[in-house]
């Protein structure tokens, strides 16, 4: 199974989203919380350059956000990525 990461926060519609789907699939992940975590907000933005969540790695490399993770789900390709080991 494949290593996924995603950065949160509550009360998230598009984090709600996005970990529905992966739950949907049987994925399982690893989520930071990045409210109140000024280091994990700032290690999200070093690797994602991005500031919205989610933000979602998968065996490191990084995915996006609830849209570009319901895109590779729409083309096909979600279920190839997570079958890869992490």
């Amino acid at each position: 199974m494949a290593r996924i990461e995603i950065y949160t926060t509550p009360f998230c519609g598009y984090c709600a989203r996005a970990k529905g789907l992966l739950d949907d699939k049987g994925a399982a992940y690893d989520e930071m919380d990045v409210m109140m975590d000024d280091k994990k907000r700032m290690e999200m933005r070093e690797r994602a350059k991005r500031t919205s969540v989610p933000q979602i790695f998968i065996n490191g490399q990084h995915i996006g956000g609830s849209d570009e993770l319901a895109e590779l789900e729409r083309a096909g390709k979600l279920d190839a990525l997570l079958a890869q080991p992490g």
